[in-house]
């Protein structure tokens, strides 16, 4: 018996393949300006592990966003070697796929169909309908599927433009500061659908971010990138930090905090952690004040 438009019937049979691997070695990008060449990425040796979330964090300038674009095959290096899933990467490859920070969704199209441009060539007009319908019911806007962008809101164009950017089942997804435009409670929000999207329809992520503690809660791995123009002899690659815990995480954990105060030293922020007593002598007894001292469990929550 066929199943009509109407009905749900099961969801459309495709091929599910497994996350690809990444792996860049001695990858370097350099650019000529007016004042000469100016190396971004030096010696980067990285890879990125089938199905993980690794965040890429650094100061401005240190190449972020170069990287995402090296991976993403929209740029070339200018030394080194990267391969996706043990596959030199030569340009762009249908196994990945981009968002970034503005939804780059066309205005005189709905959402439905912006999300459709993100199929691959040649996908069946049922296959791709049904398909286009379930990224939209995964991201929460099966309501708004007529709606064009100038409709709805910010956070809801940046969902179209991850199911448009989900709609190849690509194995390597690349997220450039994908909220960074939204506000504080919507950027929340979008932090968690990622964490749900992934283990919907798993695959690997790199995800560009400034923001420290996105990076920490969403990552199973954080990286940090150093600035070659304050540090002109060393690689770009600082350090990769472990985030340890099962996704989702707990925003108030500890063990995230002292993670977070290691990677703001790392970008040169103080953190500005009370300093502790020196010496149980140095505390004044409780029943010769007038106000109470802030615990050392107070003073570690407010830093």
């Amino acid at each position: 018996m066929t199943s009509t438009a109407t009905e749900p019937g099961p969801r459309p049979q495709r091929a599910r393949t497994a996350p690809e691997s990444v792996r860049l070695d001695g990858v370097a990008r350099s650019f000529d300006t007016p004042q000469g060449r100016q190396d971004v990425l030096r010696g980067v040796d990285l890879e990125l592990r089938s199905g993980e979330i690794l965040a890429v964090v650094g100061p401005s300038g240190c190449g972020k966003s170069t990287l995402l674009r090296l991976i993403a095959g929209l740029d070339r290096p200018s030394a080194g070697a990267l391969r996706i899933g043990g596959t030199a990467l030569a340009g762009t490859d249908e196994r990945t796929a981009v968002a970034f920070q503005e939804p780059r969704l066309l205005p005189w199209r709905t959402l439905e169909k912006n999300v459709a441009l993100g199929l691959p060539r040649g996908t069946p007009a049922a296959e791709g309908r049904a398909r286009v319908r379930e990224l939209l019911r995964l991201v929460g806007l099966e309501h708004a599927a007529g709606q064009r962008p100038r409709e709805v809101s910010g956070g809801m164009a940046q969902r179209a433009s991850l199911a448009r950017a989900l709609a190849r089942s690509p194995q390597v997804l690349l997220l450039d500061e994908p909220f960074g435009a939204l506000d504080a409670l919507t950027r929340l929000r979008m932090q968690d659908l990622l964490l749900e999207i992934h283990a919907a329809e798993p695959t690997t992520v790199l995800v560009v971010t400034h923001d420290v503690e996105e990076a920490l809660y969403l990552a199973d791995r954080v990286l940090l990138l150093r600035s070659l123009r304050e540090d002109p002899a060393s690689p770009s690659l600082d350090r990769i930090v472990e985030v340890p815990g099962a996704r989702p995480r707990d925003r108030a954990d500890h063990a995230l905090a002292d993670l977070r105060v290691d990677l703001l030293a790392g970008l040169g922020v103080d953190a500005h952690r009370p300093a502790a007593p020196s010496s149980p002598a140095s505390i004044t007894p409780a029943s010769t004040t007038t106000a109470s001292t802030p615990t050392a469990s107070t003073t570690e929550h407010l830093s």
